[in-house]
């Protein structure tokens, strides 16, 4: 059946397939940006209220309870990804009619695929923190956590699929919004959950699960009402496009909770020298996507500018798109860097941190973060090879980075140094990994570039 192209009122060239791609890169990135780093804030004022109690055990069931969570979220991310690679290039090539039924299939398959994998997490809770080393009352904290979060894993992936959308028809402020309105309904709960109400942990739980839906209503109204961007999903056109969908879904999930399994290792390497190296570790883990929110930004970017630009069969764009991306990442960083070393004390004393907490913190901010440059390179690369139908590329590096790029390296520096040597031995087991990603990029792109010009 031929599809009935719709056109878009106001409509005409795609968004990136013309105009200054660093323009582009930059609005997008810090639209991006303050959306993420927002949603991150949110997580970070859990992390602060509870700090504030003095109690270290509280704050390392976050962190256990956040291992587990990083594994949820990462599967959402998937998903979303999936939803960028497919509706991004169809606005491209102007094909809006096959954009819409894409992006009403793309909600459908994230939200039961997401729902399924909510399902087995929430039946493993206890069994996979013990794995991780959680034991006793922090045991009971971070099971208590999760039976409340973890249900809510298809809102959110509703919601990063909507953003997803948004960004791919170059929406950055709309898709900026759904991160930023579930960030400010979090902050504001929190401090009426644990602050006034002292529901400690539980508060905590409830705050981020209420935020979720809010992301959820935003995103779903940019898209469906501001957009008009959601067909009426069909049983035909479902079983048509879930295979493609399911191709990049499925290495994309893969891709990313490679991280997520990673993050795991490293909270169980860290358990043993206990519940304060945990604490130090979910407090880091917070600081670190604050700090580098523009990164995790960018690299969301870099998929619609890419795909527009290929549906466009445009090479040179795609090529140029990539360079100032590692560069823009790169400059990023710096600055991060430099705010983190200057400001590392400070930081420590906001949560209170004092001991073994304290000097971990301190010892990441000013020794550590540099090396986030070669994880961002990963980062934008994936992005890369998961747009330009590779995402196997992506499931490869990814898991490479998360077992030789961590496991040996993390061994070793906590037989050699403690605590301290298992965080720098995650970051420097990285830096091959990503050269890697970057020269596969270009490869990749260079490839793509000779097929196009047929």
């Amino acid at each position: 059946m031929t599809e009935v192209e719709i056109v878009r009122p106001g409509g005409g060239t795609p968004k990136f397939v013309t105009g200054s791609l660093l323009r582009h890169i930059l609005a997008m990135t810090a639209a991006g940006a303050i959306g993420l780093m927002a949603i991150f804030v949110g997580d970070l004022a859990n992390i602060y209220f509870l700090s504030r109690t003095g109690d270290d055990a509280v704050v390392a069931a976050v962190g256990y309870a956040s291992s587990l969570l990083f594994f949820s979220t990462s599967i959402g991310i998937g998903l979303s990804i999936a939803a960028t690679s497919l509706v991004a290039p169809a606005l491209g090539a102007g094909r809006r009619a096959r954009a819409r039924r894409l992006t009403a299939n793309a909600h459908v398959l994230g939200f039961v695929f997401s729902a399924i994998a909510s399902l087995a997490l929430w039946l493993a809770i206890e069994p996979l923190l013990r794995l991780l080393g959680a034991s006793g009352r922090t045991l009971e904290l971070a099971s208590v956590y999760l039976e409340i979060l973890l249900p809510t894993l298809p809102v959110l992936s509703l919601g990063m699929t909507s953003a997803a959308v948004l960004r791919s028809v170059g929406d950055a402020r709309r898709a900026m919004n759904v991160t930023l309105s579930g960030a400010v309904v979090n902050t504001i709960l929190d401090l009426i959950f644990i602050v006034h109400f002292g529901l400690g942990i539980e508060g905590a739980a409830f705050s981020s699960l209420l935020a979720r839906l809010v992301m959820m209503a935003v995103g779903l109204c940019g898209v469906m009402r501001v957009h008009d961007l959601m067909g009426h999903a069909k049983i035909a056109t479902l079983k048509q496009d879930v295979s493609p969908y399911w191709r990049i879904a499925f290495p994309a999930v893969l891709t990313n909770i490679a991280p997520a399994a990673g993050n795991a290792y490293i909270t169980y390497a860290i358990a043993p020298f206990g519940d304060a190296a945990v604490a130090a570790w979910a407090i880091i883990g917070r600081i670190t996507p604050v700090a580098f929110g523009a990164i995790y930004a960018l690299s969301g970017v870099v998929g619609p500018i890419l795909g527009q630009n290929f549906g466009a069969r445009s090479h040179t764009r795609m090529q140029d798109a990539y360079t100032l991306s590692l560069l823009t990442m790169a400059a990023f960083t710096a600055l991060a860097w430099v705010i983190l070393a200057v400001a590392a004390h400070p930081l420590a004393d906001l949560f209170n941190a004092t001991g073994d907490v304290r000097q971990l913190i301190v010892f990441f901010c000013r020794w550590l973060a540099p090396l986030f440059v070669f994880l961002g390179a990963v980062f934008i690369s994936n992005a890369v090879f998961n747009t330009l139908g590779r995402p196997h590329f992506s499931t490869l590096l990814n898991w490479g980075r998360a077992t030789i790029g961590t496991v040996p390296f993390v061994i070793w520096g906590g037989k050699l140094y403690g605590a301290e040597g298992v965080l720098a031995g995650n970051m420097v087991g990285g830096v091959a990994f990503g050269l890697i990603a970057i020269l596969a990029g270009y490869r990749l792109i260079a490839r793509l570039g000779k097929t196009l010009k047929l």
